[in-house]
């Protein structure tokens, strides 16, 4: 099922010995489209610092209550790498995030996590042998004296960043092959696998439009300095398309009817 970004927007992080906090927002990876960190504003019990949680982290969301049970306790949340959400983050800093809790890298595979569809695949103790658990030192990679995180640092330290946020992209302006068609009003977000599936595109501003949904498969080029997106379809081929409503649950029969639409074969069709 997809969920809108904004509605998650407020969800409680929950961890194994009481509440972290509330998401405020989500750091996405512009090369996959997939969210690879939850934005936690943590109570007074942290004096309201903002922390990162992992997706790979999450159990069994309760979403009658927005509640995102975490694997995790207060306690390793507490003494977690501290990360400066404001500014962008590196991918020095995700390995020692990922490090510190014992989560696997994601990248460097074909799976949008790792070797696999589905972040709780790399949770220590499901798929991963080898990882032994949460804040605990990683077995079998040469870890026990900082080996392998050296490495990685060394291996990575020129990376470009490539988390940004959600919010931020909230207002960027939409242009097709032909000229602009609207703005990014909202983000659609696979709950199990946690990639932004679509962008509801508001073509109010470009004419007396509706709502559309545009995949990231779609998107030719993001201008972060310019704040646009923009699309290899044409105009009227967005004008044309099946518009979309929020209050309307967006099934698989909707979704072939879009991608019937644009012409171009669905995501489900490579998983």
């Amino acid at each position: 099922m997809l969920r809108s970004m904004k509605d998650l927007q407020d969800y409680a992080i929950g961890a194994t010995d009481g509440s972290i906090g509330h998401v405020k927002d989500f750091l996405f990876d512009d090369g996959d489209w997939v969210i690879r960190y939850f934005v936690v504003e943590a109570g007074t019990w942290l004096s309201s610092r903002q922390v990162l949680i992992s997706p790979i982290a999450i159990d069994q969301p309760n979403w009658e209550k927005k509640i995102l049970s975490a694997l995790i306790t207060r306690e390793q949340v507490k003494n977690s790498p501290d990360i400066d959400t404001h500014k962008p983050v590196s991918r020095q800093h995700e390995i020692s995030y990922l490090g510190y809790y014992g989560y696997p890298n994601y990248w460097g595979s074909v799976g949008l996590w790792g070797s696999g569809m589905y972040p709780y695949t790399l949770m220590p103790g499901s798929l991963m042998p080898g990882y032994v658990g949460n804040g605990v030192e990683r077995s079998g990679f040469g870890d026990t004296d900082g080996t392998y995180e050296r490495d990685e640092r060394a291996r990575h330290r020129d990376d470009d960043p490539h988390l940004r946020s959600c919010k931020a992209v909230i207002g960027y302006h939409i242009h097709a092959t032909d000229g602009e068609i609207g703005h990014v009003s909202d983000l659609l977000v696979d709950e199990q696998t946690w990639s932004i599936r679509y962008l509801v595109v508001d073509t109010s501003n470009w004419w007396v439009g509706h709502k559309v949904l545009i995949s990231p498969q779609w998107i030719g080029e993001v201008r972060w300095i310019d704040e646009s997106v923009s699309i290899d379809l044409g105009q009227q081929f967005v004008k044309d398309a099946p518009p979309y409503q929020s209050t309307e649950q967006l099934n698989r029969e909707r979704e072939i009817s879009l991608y019937r639409h644009y012409d171009r074969l669905g995501y489900w069709s490579a998983t």
